[in-house]
C-alpha cells in the first residue's frame, strides 16, 4: 500500500509518496495535482522523515539526504540519478558532464530525459543540472522553481563552508 502527504515548501506544495520500502515520488503539485489513485493520504514514519529532511534542506541545515528511496527506472536513468546525487550542494553541472559521468559521453539529451523522469525532485538534485552555456534549462517543476532551489543552495552554502574547524 502506498501512502502520501502534502508538504508545503518555500518552492511550492509537494506530494511525497512512499510504498513501505522507501520514498517513491516527490512531485510538485503544480505539475501533478491529482493524488495517486492507489495511495492513501496518511502520515507514516518514512514520510515524516522525508518531510523533516526537506524542512532542514529549505532552512539551510541539510546539504544531502539520507532518507530511504525506492526508485524505479531503466538502468541508464538510475545511473544518471546516482550521478546527480554526487553533485555537491550549491554547485551545478552540465548535461554533458552528467552524461560523461554516467558512461554515455554523447548522451546529453538522454540525460535531459532521465532528469525529466526523476521521481524524487530535490532529493535527487536534478535542479543542479544546467545548459552548456550556463543557462537554466528544463525542470519538471518549472524554471522558476529550479531558480528558487539553486538560490537557496547558493545562499546557504556559505553557512556550511564557514563552520569553525573541528565542528560538524
Amino acid at each position: 500500500m502506498k501512502h502520501f502527504i502534502i508538504y508545503n515548501s518555500p518552492a511550492g506544495s509537494l506530494r511525497i509518496v512512499e510504498n513501505g520500502t522507501g520514498i517513491t515520488n516527490i512531485d510538485f503539485l503544480t505539475n501533478k495535482p491529482e493524488n495517486p489513485a492507489e495511495a492513501e493520504e496518511k502520515e507514516t514514519f518514512l514520510l515524516q522523515t522525508a518531510a523533516k529532511q526537506l524542512s532542514e534542506y529549505f532552512a539551510g541545515k541539510r546539504t544531502h539526504f539520507d532518507v530511504k528511496l525506492d526508485l524505479h527506472g531503466t538502468d541508464f536513468r538510475k545511473r544518471v540519478w546516482n550521478v546527480l546525487c554526487t553533485i555537491p550542494y550549491g554547485e551545478t553541472r552540465t548535461y554533458k558532464q552528467i552524461a560523461e559521468c554516467a558512461g554515455c559521453p554523447k548522451g546529453a539529451r538522454a540525460v535531459g530525459l532521465a532528469n525529466n523522469r526523476n521521481p524524487v525532485s530535490i532529493i535527487v538534485p536534478c535542479h543542479r543540472v544546467i545548459g552548456a552555456n550556463g543557462s537554466l534549462t528544463g525542470y519538471a517543476g518549472g524554471l522558476n522553481i529550479k531558480q528558487i532551489l539553486l538560490d537557496i543552495e547558493q545562499r546557504n552554502q556559505f553557512i556550511f563552508k564557514a563552520k569553525p574547524i573541528g565542528k560538524k
